[in-house]
Formats: structure tokens, C-alpha cells, sequence
């Protein structure tokens, strides 16, 4: 699936309330531009048998009290079958999941403050950060645009 396609998608499950499909519409343009800075349009993310995503704390080495949670994307699903961070768990299973909706998820999910995207099949030394406060940032800058937008077509032309 190309990314219009991952958008599409998000659009055509998202609540059909009359707001929602607007507004991923609305920020498709930070997921697409976060996107194509990755590699892969699929990651595969680790799950427990409830659906949730597995988050890794991560200790800074020179300060052990500081922390950080993220969540791993791994390339293929040799590569999370491989680094599986929860050892002796097995009810974990690896997960192909579009770019974007990787993307538009971490905004909601709250303890989440990275995702490790692996970029290179085999190559787990190295990954690209993406932090959930840049993706946050980049959807308020078309989210701001959007309200614009409707608040202007809401204003009716007699007004003055």
C-alpha cells in the first residue's frame, strides 16, 4: 500500500461523525511528509495478544533516573522475532502495520515518547527516531490550518 493509499484507509475507518475523516484529511499532508523520510511504507511492530503495542523503557546510560519509552518498528518480522524485548514472554506477536497509521497512533498513545524505526533488514544497531512531540507538532501546524478553514466557511457573508 503507497502512502495516499494508508491515508485513504485511515480516512475510510476513521468514526463517520462528520469531523473525523476531515481532519485526517486535514493532517495526511505531516504524515505523508513524516513518512517519506522513512524507508519502508510497513513496519512491523511487537503486540501483546491484547493488540497493544509493546513499549521499551530505555535508562540513559550516564544518568540511570532518567527514562524514556519507546516503541520499536522493525523492518521485517525476522528482525522483531529477533529482538523481542520482552525475554520468556511468548504471547508476543510481530505486526505489519502502514507507516502512517504508525504515525497517527503515537499522538494518542500517552507514556509513548519515541518510536525506533529500523530501517536496514538485519541491521538492528541503528535506527531513526521519531519523536511523538515532532509529530505532534507538525499535525497542531495543518490542524491550526484546518480550524482556519472552517471557522472561515462558517462565517456568514452578511456579517459585517
Amino acid at each position: 500500500m503507497d502512502l495516499d493509499q494508508q491515508i485513504q484507509a485511515l480516512i475510510d475507518n476513521a468514526p463517520q461523525d462528520g469531523t473525523t475523516p476531515g481532519v485526517i484529511e486535514a493532517i495526511a499532508p505531516a504524515l505523508k511528509t513524516l513518512a517519506q523520510q522513512l524507508k519502508h511504507h510497513r513496519y512491523y511492530i511487537l503486540q501483546a495478544t491484547d493488540k497493544s503495542w509493546v513499549l521499551t523503557t530505555l535508562s540513559h546510560l550516564d544518568q540511570p533516573d532518567v527514562h524514556k519509552q519507546v516503541i520499536y518498528a522493525y523492518p521485517t518480522p525476522e528482525d522483531a522475532s529477533n529482538r523481542s524485548p520482552i525475554s520468556g514472554v511468548t504471547d508476543v506477536v510481530a505486526t505489519p502495520i502502514a507507516v502512517t497509521h504508525i504515525l497517527f497512533q503515537m499522538v494518542a498513545l500517552q507514556p509513548l515518547e519515541s518510536i525506533i524505526f529500523f530501517e536496514i533488514p538485519g541491521n538492528l544497531d541503528k535506527g531513526t527516531e521519531v519523536k511523538r512531540t515532532e509529530v505532534q507538532d507538525l499535525i497542531r501546524v495543518y490542524l491550526e490550518r484546518y480550524r482556519a478553514t472552517v471557522q472561515s466557511r462558517n462565517i456568514p457573508p452578511n456579517l459585517a
